[in-house]
């Protein structure tokens, strides 16, 4: 058999060209090196994203190959010394050909390019369609410097030549164009779109012009793409014999190489028609429209064999593309980090200065040594440090930071800790300091707590008092980047800085939701727009939308599409959640990927192949790159609009998981709505009690009724402490420290939640507090013995067996993650080192194995103190300003009903009414009154901008309340308030307090006269002249008498009134719920008494698992449709007070309940929750009956009212008896006297009065605290 000869792809996409190539890059290199090809290059479409996971995944398998070589080479070694016996005569010859193939692999080529866009004139035009593409060239780095180069040209394209693509040009090119390799491309490239349309001369120059730029490094490519199917595309191929004949013509004329190349943009052969479907989502046409765009489907990695039958008239082709690879320099695209410049005061030092000040020998000391001047490296280890930390040159500057930063550690600490530091203070900041400055990262510190500082005195911005493992600093403490005093609860420098381990620090701070935009703002400003950046992130095409999007260009029925969409499970036990698995584990899903029907079956088909490809780009939350130079100095840059601000925003093309890998810094910029709560309830506070409370003030940790509020479990509201699970369990903790409080957060979550109730057993004294060893009493008493954080683990390890910090921080990371290998390491050090200490060996292993049990559940110490501080700062507002703070809580959950439902039933719970909007009192977003109630705020009605309620409230302020209806509309600003902003405060009961009659009025048309004109139209009207004719005046000669005395306000128009219904529902209209009353009031008796399950309750079946079950509510929305075979069935929606739920009908139920399917219905469900009936693995609700609630309402015999004998007065008796009376109806009312003391009751029943359940008599009821039931 003769060997293929080599070769090299050198025009490749992969799926980052996105919605066009369909190949994995893990799979394109793979395929690459088990075909022996000695690399493949990466081209995506005028992009580079793709390039740093092409690169690490090579650079991974490339050492595998290596270790498997080393150990192949050994063995041969061994095989040929006879230090070991061959197995065979064979084994020698065996073990040759294996190494050969190793090394060869080991020695695999990334070759890293792009394909990018050449604009046709300079890429700044922008004038268009000939504009808006370019032509197609390849582009490959030879070395560093192309890569760098390479990085410049993609970027522009992007910042400076985006014009429906990134576009570069000649300019460009060659500014940029050293250590670059350069193909012609494919048809849509310069010098083919030439020949293709005869314009030889055109084709001449381009050649001409591209070989004097780039020399030998440029290259003529063929293609050949012949298709073999029906339907592809068979245009192509003649028009590239025709072209590939011309380029071998020129080629030999011009004296430039050809290469061969095939156009890939999918792995393998049978993956074409799933690129086909690709193409289809990305071109947004179906599969089956005969005018769309089409491949030839040959477009995939073919193996050396499949080129050379190709282009075996041309071989020296496929030589040249080998031949470049080896041209390709080896390089690394990763970098040491690349530390942003702090400007540090020039009165405090410079770099010249200390050049001056400091010898080598003093820096070498002073890097080398540990904190008390300690020799601890050898000569060469030192060496080796100082080298890492970028030569002497660079740790002039590093030192110059380190000291800056100590001074300012220094001066917040006198802050902190008071004039005079402690011994442990003072030692544990020198060691912080040390460690920073020895891992080089002083500057970044510097940074973080500049733009902190800024935040916090600049920018009028909230932040967080810390997150993550940095709280254990004690230094960030000092600096104010946290609020938590590590020292005090301790928490681990190490678990933030392992000495042990060089790895870039991790800051994520957290501010409030309004100001992180501003501090972005700021950052960017301070260091230069084009080194600050956000981070891309890639959305991928997930199980579900994979078998929507290719349903989609299949034309599958969306019922169908839906019908497998809802088959795929949330997960699969012990298995990862991807669709080949889905299919294996449900069967309704193996039936359709094996069924008759062959839409279906494709469609499951195709999903498979395209599961998990890059469908578009987005922005990461809060990840942002800073730069000490030029971003794209190091990294290609794409842009993105910025949501906020609707501009472009840089954005990294490399994503945040491998970013730092190339020497930028990232930060996390996180904006937390908590602090935003925080930050309203206590302006809240300023504005109705005058009070300004420091709510970061640690003193307030020791308020009594934030421990109550906590123990009783009204944490509704608050933050991390507010789900039913949490609320039993502080009620059964009666948590009275903070250290409680802390140890909660850290457990409440799936897997240490089983600890809990040991915890709380432990605390009050039911289970014993036991210690393996009596000083582990030191850091665990505040858990009661229970092992709650990694930093205990930490901090017992060198306590019990003298471990260092960096070892304790290795044993945490070893234990969390599992790592066998480090633990078996770590367990002997372990155990000698506590026997060395007169420890037991039983009792430590008895220890070492009580943490491998629980290490992997113990939680980040630091982060659980951070974020239950804030929880604490929320509890405290909402114990001692409940008013202040739920309003604050409604302003922030505005925009989600369901929440905003939940934090007003809460809301009525402690007794703080939530009014609606006023005109009179309402600010601009929900607001706490001197009364203690919660009003609505302006803004919170739909169409009612900022700009006109901060105009409302400004006259209000300026010339006092509006005593009514006219007196607002003379006094309002018509340029900012206009006619739909007046209606929607009509409709939400805005003007209620000032009106004196009923909301329908304004929208009413006078009975009297036949104008047609609405009341509110003509009170705009009478306003805007009422101010014309006073401003006039005003400006007249003489001024004087205001002018305005003759116009005539409009008249209150007779006209109709609305239905409660009806009012109701525009009130819901504008404010998104019901707030004045609710539609399902007159029925809330039969309601609370005949339904124990809310309609929100059957999203979660599995809790009601076969039980009867009633509930009830009003229709909001109607569907009636027909099945696929024509059958009809139907949809509707039933909403309750605290939710909705989709219901559907099918066959017999439907035709049975069709009847109640009307919007604005009032209806009684009962049903049972039981298995499917063809997938017992899911639970469903099958209702067995339905009714109107008003014919229940009916049904309704009896009426059983409690009444203590204590509490009866004539007044009681005279109102209830009124309330009786206007309530006439055909239900049987009965009343049963009781005296508790006596224990005896008196049962009685009304002959002449029977009731009906109105609101008005259940109202009285319940407003004065009257126990009742119904029968």
């Amino acid at each position: 058999m003769t060997t293929p000869p080599d070769f090299v792809h050198l025009h490749v996409h992969s799926q980052y060209s996105i919605l066009d190539g369909q190949a994995s890059i893990q799979k394109l290199v793979d395929k690459a090196m088990r075909d022996g090809q000695p690399g493949i290059a990466l081209t995506d479409h005028g992009n580079m994203f793709g390039i740093k996971e092409f690169y690490n995944y090579v650079k991974k398998v490339k050492g595998k190959y290596k270790a498997q070589a080393a150990e192949a080479e050994a063995r041969l070694a061994a095989l040929v010394d006879g230090s070991q016996a061959p197995a065979d005569p064979a084994e020698i010859a065996r073990c040759r050909a294996e190494l050969a193939d190793l090394k060869r692999k080991a020695a695999f080529k990334p070759i890293i390019g792009s394909e990018v866009y050449v604009a046709r004139r300079r890429m700044q035009d922008k004038e268009g369609k000939p504009d808006q593409s370019g032509y197609h060239l390849i582009l490959l780095a030879k070395n560093l410097k192309g890569y760098h180069n390479l990085i410049k040209i993609v970027s522009k394209a992007w910042t400076e030549g985006f014009y429906m693509r990134p576009r570069t040009d000649r300019v460009e090119l060659e500014k940029y164009h050293e250590g670059l390799i350069c193909c012609s491309a494919c048809l849509a490239g310069e010098v083919p779109r030439a020949i293709t349309a005869d314009d030889m001369q055109k084709a001449e120059e381009a050649i001409l012009w591209h070989k004097k730029l780039f020399g030998d490094d440029y290259y003529l490519e063929l293609q050949l793409h012949k298709a073999t199917v029906e339907r592809a595309n068979h245009e192509a191929y003649p028009m590239q014999l025709k072209v590939n004949e011309h380029l071998r013509r020129l080629a030999a004329k011009h004296g430039v190489r050809l290469v061969c190349t095939n156009d890939v943009h999918f792995v393998d052969e049978d993956n074409a028609e799933a690129h086909d479907r690709l193409i289809c989502l990305s071109t947004g046409k179906d599969l089956d429209d005969p005018k769309r765009m089409l491949y030839s489907k040959q477009e995939w990695l073919k193996t050396r064999e499949e080129m050379a039958a190709i282009f075996g008239d041309v071989p020296e082709a496929m030589a040249t593309t080998v031949e470049i690879c080896e041209q390709v320099e080896t390089y690394s695209i990763d970098h040491s980090p690349i530390m942003p410049t702090f400007e540090i005061p020039a009165e405090f030092g410079t770099e010249e200065g200390y050049r001056q000040r400091f010898s080598e020998k003093d820096l070498f000391d002073e890097f080398t040594q540990d904190e008390n001047g300690n020799v601890v490296l050898s000569e060469e280890e030192a060496r080796k440090k100082i080298e890492k930390l970028g030569g002497y040159d660079k740790l002039y500057r590093i030192k110059l930071e380190a000291d800056y930063l100590r001074k300012l550690t220094m001066d917040g600490a006198r802050k902190r800790y008071g004039e005079q530091l402690t011994d442990e203070q003072q030692e544990r900041l020198n060691f912080e300091l040390h460690i920073m400055k020895t891992m080089g990262f002083p500057g970044y510190f510097l940074i973080v707590q500049d733009f902190i500082r800024a935040a916090r005195e600049e920018l009028d911005v909230s932040v967080g008092p810390g997150r993550g493992s940095a709280a254990g600093s004690a230094v960030a403490y000092c600096l104010g980047i946290t609020q938590i005093d590590p020292i005090a609860y301790d928490l681990l420098f190490e678990r933030f800085l392992n000495p042990d381990r060089i790895s870039l620090p991790d800051i994520d701070v957290d501010f409030d939701d309004d100001g992180r935009g501003r501090v972005l703002n700021w950052v960017t400003q301070k260091y230069g727009k084009e080194k600050v950046a956000h981070i891309i992130t890639y959305g991928t095409m997930a199980t579900k939308m994979a078998i929507k999007d290719v349903a989609r260009v299949q034309k599958l029925l969306l019922a169908e599409s839906d019908r497998l969409c809802k088959l795929v499970p949330d997960k699969i036990p012990d298995k990862k959640l991807n669709l080949p698995n889905a299919i294996e584990y449900v069967p309704e899903l193996k039936a359709a990927a094996e069924s008759d029907n062959p839409v279906l079956r494709d469609t499951m088909r195709y999903a498979q192949m395209l599961e998990g490809n890059v469908r578009g780009t987005g922005v990461h939350a809060c990840g942002t790159i800073i730069c000490r130079d030029d971003i794209t100095d190091w990294v290609p840059v794409s842009t993105a609009d910025d949501k906020e601000t609707g501009q472009k925003m840089l954005v990294t093309q490399y994503e945040g998981s491998v970013i730092e890998d190339t020497g930028l810094i990232k930060m996390d910029f996180l904006g937390l709505k908590t602090l935003s709560i925080i930050k309203d309830a206590v302006e809240n506070i300023r504005l109705t009690t005058g009070r300004k409370i420091d709510i970061d003030d640690f003193s307030i940790i020791d308020d009594p009724a934030t421990y109550k509020l906590f123990c009783e479990g009204r944490t509704v509201g608050t933050f991390q402490f507010e789900s039913p699970g949490m609320q039993k369990y502080l009620r059964e903790l009666q948590p009275s420290t903070f250290e409680d409080l802390i140890a909660m957060n850290a457990l409440y979550r799936p897997g240490p939640m089983d600890y809990i109730p040991d915890f709380i057993a432990r605390k009050h004294g039911r289970s014993p507090i036991v210690y393996d060893i009596p000083v582990m009493e030191k850091y665990l008493k505040d858990t009661y013995g229970v092992t709650v954080y990694q930093e205990q683990v930490m901090l017992l390890s060198r306590l019990l067996a003298n471990f260092t910090r960096g070892e304790s921080d290795t044993l945490r990371k070893a234990m969390g993650k599992k790592l066998k290998d480090k633990l078996d390491a770590l367990k002997p050090k372990f155990i000698k080192g506590g026997q060395a200490n007169g420890h037991d060996p039983k009792v430590l292993e008895k220890i070492w194995g009580d943490w491998e049990k629980f290490a992997s559940y113990a939680f980040n110490k630091s982060h659980a103190t951070c974020y239950s501080w804030v929880a604490f700062q929320t509890a405290y507002l909402k114990a001692n300003y409940p008013s202040e703070y739920m309003a604050a809580v409604l302003s922030r959950n505005l925009t989600n009903v369901e929440q905003l439902t939940i934090y007003m039933n809460e809301c009525k719970r402690m007794g703080i009414n939530v009014l609606g909007p006023d005109i009179n009192e309402s600010m601009l977003q929900f607001s706490a009154n001197k009364q203690g109630d919660v009003r609505f705020g302006l803004a919170a009605i739909k169409g009612v901008g900022e700009a006109a309620v901060e105009s409302i409230i400004a006259e209000r302020t300026k010339n006092g309340r509006f005593k009514d209806i006219y007196d607002f509309i003379e006094r309002v600003d018509y340029s900012l308030v206009n006619r739909k902003c007046l209606e929607n405060i009509a409709y939400a009961g805005g003007y209620d307090s000032i009106s004196g009659f009923s909301r329908c009025k304004f929208f009413g048309v006078d009975q009297r006269d036949n104008n047609g004109v609405t009341y509110i139209e003509q009170l705009m009207r009478y306003g805007q002249r009422y101010q014309s004719e006073k401003n006039n005046a005003q400006q007249s000669l003489f001024g004087g008498d205001t002018g305005t005395t003759d116009i005539t306000p409009p008249v209150i128009p007779a006209c109709a009134e609305w239905s409660q219904l009806e009012k109701l529902n525009k009130e819901r209209e504008v404010i998104g719920l019901y707030l004045s009353a609710h539609p399902l009031d007159d029925y809330k008796v039969i309601i609370r008494n005949m339904c124990k399950t809310q309609v929100g309750d059957l999203d979660h079946l599995d809790e009601l698992k076969g039980k009867e079950i009633a509930v009830a509510g009003m229709v909001v929305a109607v569907q009636n449709l027909t099945t696929k075979t024509g059958k009809p069935w139907g949809k509707f929606k039933l909403e309750d007070y605290n939710g909705t739920h989709e219901f559907a009908l099918f066959g017999k139920d439907y035709e049975n309940f069709r009847k109640y399917l009307f919007s604005d219905y009032f209806l009684f469900i009962r049903g049972r929750v039981q298995p499917r009936p063809y997938n017992d693995q899911e639970l469903e609700f099958r209702i067995t009956s339905m009714m109107q609630l008003s014919e229940l309402q009916e049904a309704v015999k009896e009426v059983h009212v409690q009444l203590a004998v204590e509490e009866i007065t004539r007044d009681l008796i005279a109102r209830m008896g009124r309330s009786v009376k206007e309530a006439k109806g055909n239900t049987l009312l009965r009343l049963n006297v009781y005296d508790r003391q006596a224990q005896v009751s008196l049962n009685l029943f009304s002959k002449s009065y029977k009731v009906s359940l109105t609101q008005e008599l259940v109202s009285f009821f319940e407003d004065n605290d009257i126990k009742y039931t119904v029968i």
